[in-house]
């Protein structure tokens, strides 16, 4: 029971955590490049017709080029999910247990202590679940980053429960 997190409070659904199965879930985040990119804000209609162009004008001066095939694909998946260091944003799992209309803080449940977080700043939190392909068995299972990265050198260890209050 170790390794599985406990959300509880006052919420309509308690729900528990499980991260040893996030390294299969398509929300998990690069923790090496997630603090690093500046959020910048995109006319992703403009993005898309320049790419259309992009692709467009290659195959008229160059012909058709198919992708590389889904075996050269799936391995460098493989590679990275084997090397990778990764985190989960934590807003979705706060969204599933639906915090009641009178709740204001999340409280971070620690082996040796406990750290408070409003809300609305705990949707920006991050769950690390792996380092360098390797679970957090040590001082995890879980460790939490704060959602601008301000810890990402000494994030919260030893997380044991999440309580909505």
């Amino acid at each position: 029971m170790e390794k599985i997190i406990l959300f509880s409070g006052k919420v309509k659904y308690p729900i528990t955590l499980d991260p040893g199965v996030w390294i299969f879930d398509d929300r998990r985040v690069d923790l090496t490049t997630y603090f690093n990119k500046e959020e910048e804000k995109k006319d992703e209609l403009e993005e898309y017709t320049k790419e259309i162009s992009k692709h467009w004008d290659r195959e008229i001066m160059e012909g058709a080029i198919f992708p590389p095939t889904l075996k050269t694909e799936k391995k460098f998946e493989k590679e990275k999910v084997l090397t990778g260091t990764f985190g989960i944003p934590f807003k979705p799992f706060l969204k599933n247990a639906e915090p009641e209309s009178h709740a204001s803080t999340v409280i971070i449940v620690c082996e040796e202590e406990e750290i408070s977080i409003p809300i609305e700043q705990a949707e920006e939190l991050v769950l690390g679940f792996s380092e360098n392909g390797k679970p957090l068995i040590e001082d995890g299972p879980a460790y939490i980053y704060y959602g601008d990265g301000s810890n990402k050198g000494n994030p919260i260890k030893n997380v044991k429960a999440f309580r909505v209050e």
